[in-house]
């Protein structure tokens, strides 16, 4: 089980701490920044003086080297594999990441898409050939070690700790979902949308958080994220974004939260938790998402 492997007379959470610190100690910086000069000047500037792909090394390199920190934390500091960190199983399911990447990747590309036909006069096509294959590569090399340091602190290293440390399963569910929605406070998409976003956020905490618990390991939510950031930074960007990307279409409308803030969570979620449950055969789902955990061994 999931959790459970870290549940032994051995465990201490005190080595846990200094991570979360840390990362609340850059999120609280860049929030402060952000409010005090803005976050779209800001990118202006670093746009007008580096060019949008070097901007987005810039953006994106903190957490991708942030992820490889964790991993050393984890093995050395932790003395735990990064195999238990990942997943119950064996082994890392890499068909797992594959699938979930390639659906949640299909989706978020026909809804895209769907925008783009529909709404013309929102888009502008920019595609710059030899632009976007740089970018092309740097957004396969950054962003899936971005996106797996988000998962990897909260659906895995967090989700973990905390379960052992309370000896259940549904606190550590809503503290990590609620801490990754409150993650993306400062994004720029906030200001503009409102405080309503966060309930995408949050929400998507949640969805995460199920089916890393679900299916007893991070693979799942490793490839949805990893779709998603991905799929979206090379389809479309706009200037109100938190990642302004070369990418094929800009956004030009004036941003605003309607349906796409809940059809995900009240549809679209609810549809990819029955693909993946009869796929992989899920049981007993009120113990894995509420339970509580065994004696330690």
């Amino acid at each position: 089980m999931y959790i459970e492997q870290l549940n032994t007379k051995r465990f201490t959470f005190l080595p846990y701490i200094p991570i979360p610190l840390l990362f609340i100690s850059l999120i609280a910086f860049n929030s402060f920044a952000a409010q005090k000069k803005g976050v779209e000047e800001t990118y202006q500037v670093l746009i007008e003086r580096f060019g949008q792909n070097l901007t987005f090394v810039f953006v994106v390199a903190p957490l991708s080297i942030a992820c490889l920190f964790l991993f050393f934390w984890v093995k050395f500091i932790h003395q735990q594999s990064l195999r238990s960190l990942t997943t119950s199983r064996e082994k890392v399911d890499w068909s797992r990441i594959l699938f979930s990447f390639l659906l949640w990747g299909s989706v978020s590309a026909f809804f895209i898409m769907v925008s783009v036909w529909t709404s013309p006069e929102n888009f502008v096509f920019q595609l710059e050939p030899v632009k976007f294959g740089v970018f092309v590569v740097l957004a396969l090399l950054l962003l899936p070690l971005q996106t797996s340091f988000e998962e990897y602190l909260f659906r895995g290293y967090l989700m973990q700790g905390i379960g052992v440390l309370v000896k259940n399963r549904w606190i550590p569910l809503i503290l990590t979902s609620v801490s990754f929605g409150l993650m993306h406070i400062s994004n720029p998409e906030v200001g503009k949308m409102g405080a309503v976003i966060m309930v995408y956020y949050i929400g998507t905490g949640f969805f995460l958080g199920m089916i890393t618990l679900l299916d007893e390991g991070l693979e799942l939510a490793l490839g949805f994220h990893a779709a998603n950031n991905i799929v979206g930074a090379l389809l479309v960007t706009a200037d109100w974004t938190a990642l302004q990307t070369p990418s094929v279409y800009k956004d030009i409308s004036e941003p605003s939260a309607h349906y796409d803030v809940l059809l995900p969570i009240l549809v679209l979620f609810p549809i990819l938790l029955f693909i993946f449950g009869r796929k992989y055969k899920w049981s007993h789902w009120k113990q894995k998402l509420v339970g509580t955990l065994p004696p330690a061994n």
